[in-house]
C-alpha cells in the first residue's frame, strides 16, 4: 500500500469520524426525554411580563386535591404513558406497566433501566399550582392539570432528583444540568400562562434572569 494511498484511507476515516461525532452519535444519551417542545424564549418572555404577580397562599393544600394517576389511552394510565413516551425500547404487559425499556433524565444526565429508578416530574408541582391560583378550580380542572400530556408539564426524571425538587419554584430549585434549564423555565412559563397561574415577586425575578440567556 503506497504512503499517499494510506493517508487518503486515514483523511477519508477522520472526515468520518468527524461527520459521526458533529450529529452527535458519540455523545448521545440512549435515551431522550420527549417533553412536548415548549413555546420560544421570546414567546415564553412575552408570557411571563402577563402572568399576575401575586404572594403564594397554601392553606387548604392536599395533594388529594389533584387526582392521579387517570387513564389516558387503553390500560395506561399517566404515569405509563409518560414512561413509554420518554423512554427508548420500552416494553410494556397486557397492564401496560414498562418491564423494559431505557430512560434518560434530562435534569441530571442520568440513564436508568429500571422504571422503578423514575418519577414523573409535575414541572410546576402541584402544591406550586395551588399556592398561585389553583386553589380556586374545580377538582375536574385540578385534575387536568395534574395529568396533562398535552403542554410541557410531565416528564420522566431520576426519582430523587425529583423528591428533591421537591415543590420549588425556579427561584429555589433549577436542573443540574445547565444545558436543560432554558427548556425547563420555557415549559414553566408556559404552563402557568396557560393555566392562568400568577408567579411570585422571586420566582419571576429567578425566570427573567433565565430567560435572559436562552
Amino acid at each position: 500500500m503506497s504512503k499517499f494511498y494510506a493517508r487518503g484511507r486515514l483523511s477519508v476515516l477522520a472526515a468520518l469520524t468527524g461527520l459521526i461525532a458533529s450529529v452527535g452519535l458519540f455523545t448521545a444519551p440512549t435515551a431522550s426525554a420527549a417533553l412536548p417542545t415548549p413555546v420560544s424564549a421570546a414567546t415564553a418572555r412575552t408570557y411571563l411580563a402577563s402572568l399576575s404577580v401575586k404572594t403564594e397562599n397554601r392553606t387548604g393544600y392536599s395533594r388529594d386535591l389533584f387526582p392521579t394517576w387517570i387513564t389516558i389511552s387503553g390500560t395506561c394510565n399517566t404515569r405509563e404513558y409518560i414512561l413509554k413516551r420518554d423512554g427508548s425500547n420500552v416494553v410494556t404487559n397486557s397492564a401496560c406497566t414498562a418491564t423494559s425499556g431505557t430512560w434518560y433524565s434530562p435534569y441530571d444526565g442520568a440513564t436508568w433501566t429500571a422504571a422503578s429508578d423514575l418519577d414523573i416530574d409535575h414541572l410546576v408541582p402541584l402544591a406550586e399550582a395551588w399556592d398561585s391560583g389553583a386553589s380556586a378550580w374545580t377538582t375536574a380542572r385540578r385534575q387536568a392539570f395534574a395529568n396533562d400530556v398535552t403542554r410541557p408539564q410531565l416528564l420522566a426524571v431520576t426519582d430523587n432528583v425529583n423528591q428533591s425538587k421537591s415543590d420549588q419554584d425556579p427561584a429555589e430549585w433549577m436542573p443540574s444540568l445547565t444545558s436543560y434549564r432554558c427548556t425547563y423555565v420555557r415549559a414553566w412559563v408556559q404552563v402557568k400562562y396557560y393555566y392562568d397561574l400568577a408567579v411570585d415577586s422571586a420566582e419571576k425575578s429567578a425566570l427573567t434572569s433565565y430567560l435572559a440567556n436562552c
